[in-house]
């Protein structure tokens, strides 16, 4: 069996498989399908200042290949993961990782701030792809002003790592991923999803109550992948590698081209154990391939 462990930014997991915001809980609904120690990391639902709602339904939609979500980042509030979520998931067996979903820059840093004191939250993953209330909604991930902007200021108040989520929904990812670097940021997390439409021809309407969504799944892994290899080439800080794993292999492709380590996303729907099947895939793969060490996969594309 090969070395499956991995070090990101100084912390040590087990493999470089973990669960994807908002596709996961915060692990403890899983903890009745499969061992949680097991997995590299988790990363819990987005968590606001405040209780947000969501959006109306319908907010999710099927596609070949895929499907739409409009969910809206809801949870139940800064507050409420500190004082009732955290408590039971802080002796799981593996990496926390936070994400953290904001309307302005004070936001981010109030939940990042408070969030620094859990000694049991191991990084914060940095949503940027949410609407700049004080920009007339354009997300922070789009501008690369603004995304460096909100990294600067959130790593002035948060001493562990700090990953940024780059949208896809740009000209030129790079460019951002150069920005957040520059700006402080210990990790990217590539990528976000891709805005999506669905209409149901029947009634002439869109299927989602918000007309567009965020498209996740194996039909963006191309994008995703490329997207990966772009950013590896421009920055010097570790990637983690998202959107459409199904298996070994597709975690493979995305640490070959540049991934420290992956996160599973839209396939913990279909099966809750998917993640742990991915680890052992890319042990497999590093038993035939004679790799020692999972490790090894990280850049080791052949281009010639």
């Amino acid at each position: 069996m090969a070395d499956l462990s991995v070090s990101i930014n100084g912390i040590g997991f087990r493999n470089p498989v973990m669960t994807a915001s908002g596709t996961f809980g915060y692990g403890e609904e899983y903890t009745d399908f499969i061992d949680i120690g097991r997995l590299g990391g988790f990363v819990t639902k987005a968590i606001s200042v405040k209780p947000r709602k969501g959006n109306p339904y319908p907010r999710m939609a099927e596609t070949p290949y895929g499907m739409l979500n409009a969910i809206g980042l809801q949870n139940k509030g800064l507050d409420y993961f500190i004082h009732n979520i955290y408590p039971r998931i802080k002796d799981f067996d593996t990496r926390i990782i936070a994400n953290v979903a904001e309307s302005t820059t004070e936001g981010y840093v109030e939940v990042a701030r408070a969030l620094n004191a859990l000694d049991r939250v191991d990084a914060l993953e940095l949503n940027i792809s949410c609407p700049n209330v004080k920009e007339g909604g354009l997300a922070f991930g789009t501008s690369c002003p603004m995304s460096a902007a909100v990294t600067r200021a959130v790593k002035e108040v948060y001493d562990k790592p700090l990953w940024v989520k780059l949208s896809p929904n740009v000209t030129d990812i790079v460019d951002i991923a150069r920005g957040v670097e520059d700006a402080g940021a210990d990790g990217l997390c590539v990528i976000n999803t891709l805005v999506g439409m669905a209409i149901h021809a029947g009634t002439r309407r869109p299927v989602l109550s918000t007309i567009t969504g965020g498209l996740s799944g194996p039909a963006i892994k191309p994008v995703a992948l490329r997207m990966v290899w772009q950013v590896y080439q421009a920055v010097d800080i570790p990637i983690i590698g998202i959107g459409g794993i199904r298996n070994g292999t597709d975690a493979v492709e995305f640490m070959l081209a540049g991934a420290s380590a992956v996160q599973v996303g839209t396939m913990n729907f279909i099966d809750p154990t998917i993640a742990l099947q991915v680890a052992e895939g890319i042990d497999a793969y590093c038993d035939q391939h004679g790799f020692a060490r999972a490790s090894e996969l990280t850049g080791a594309l052949i281009l010639d």
